[in-house]
């Protein structure tokens, strides 16, 4: 694995004219000790058949078991930081979704309009044919602009990859470009393209961006043992639809801790 990305971080370095961003310190980017699971969670919702009262719900859910966010397609921005305004739940949306294939023109206004609605975490679908074509440049340029968009009005930018369609080469090569290019956050999958999160991945991407860049594990993440063995394997923020019974699994797991035991049970 190593070597693999040394390999890579080699090809691209014979690179000049890749953009090199400045990447803000922040905290909410960086691994973390946390005595809540919900802390890292984005509670997301991006069915294209969610109703603003389905959204409202969404929100109403993310106060009551203090998510990190909730990630909702861009129409619901403002819906969102209404009904969030003056709790410490970010909102969060997605820019070039699911496909990626805007414009980088498209994308900077989306990410530029998101902001101005509300949006404080813009979660960009990289370009994926430009990657596996091996045109860097583009896809650094890509990056970088919306980048310099989102961190211009203070918002946080996370760069999908979509992992499911890409090889390990490729992913690799993904990470370093969206670290490059000054992203907060590597993030493993849209949700539509058949695959998510898995271990491996968050590994090598984990490897790839090294301690202090974000990763973010979303897709297929169902069950607290499935949160708690991405963190492990290196992500410091969970995308999911299944928030809730994974707090409530961790609650009860932590009740039955404190729950006193019977000479019975000790046996």
């Amino acid at each position: 694995m190593e070597d693999l990305i040394t390999r890579v971080a080699q090809r691209l370095a014979a690179i000049p004219d890749l953009p090199s961003g400045t990447r803000r310190a922040n905290p909410a980017s960086a691994p973390r000790a946390t005595t809540s699971i919900a802390e890292y969670i984005d509670h997301t919702l991006l069915k294209p058949e969610a109703t603003p009262a389905q959204i409202a719900q969404l929100c109403a859910e993310a106060v009551q078991y203090r998510f990190a966010s909730v990630c909702v397609n861009p129409a619901y921005v403002s819906l969102c930081a209404h009904l969030l305004t003056g709790t410490s739940v970010a909102v969060c949306t997605v820019i070039g979704f699911p496909l990626g294939a805007t414009t980088t023109k498209t994308k900077v206004f989306e990410a530029t309009q998101a902001v101005a609605d509300g949006a404080r975490e813009l979660d960009m679908v990289i370009a994926i044919g430009q990657i596996k074509a091996g045109h860097y440049l583009d896809v650094a340029e890509d990056v970088w602009q919306v980048v310099n968009a989102g961190h211009a009005q203070g918002a946080l930018v996370k760069v999908i990859i979509e992992t499911a369609l890409l090889n390990d080469e490729e992913k690799v090569a993904a990470c370093l470009l969206a670290a490059r290019a000054g992203a907060d956050f590597v993030k493993t999958s849209t949700g539509f393209s058949g695959g998510g999160a898995s271990i491996a991945d968050i590994t090598l991407m984990r490897r790839s961006v090294g301690p202090d860049l974000g990763v973010k594990a979303s897709g297929g993440i169902r069950t607290l043992a499935d949160a708690q063995a991405m963190i492990a394997a290196g992500a410091s923020r969970i995308g999911a639809s299944a928030g809730i019974s994974i707090v409530r699994e961790a609650e009860g797991a932590a009740n039955d801790d404190r729950r006193p035991t019977t000479d019975c049970e000790g046996r």
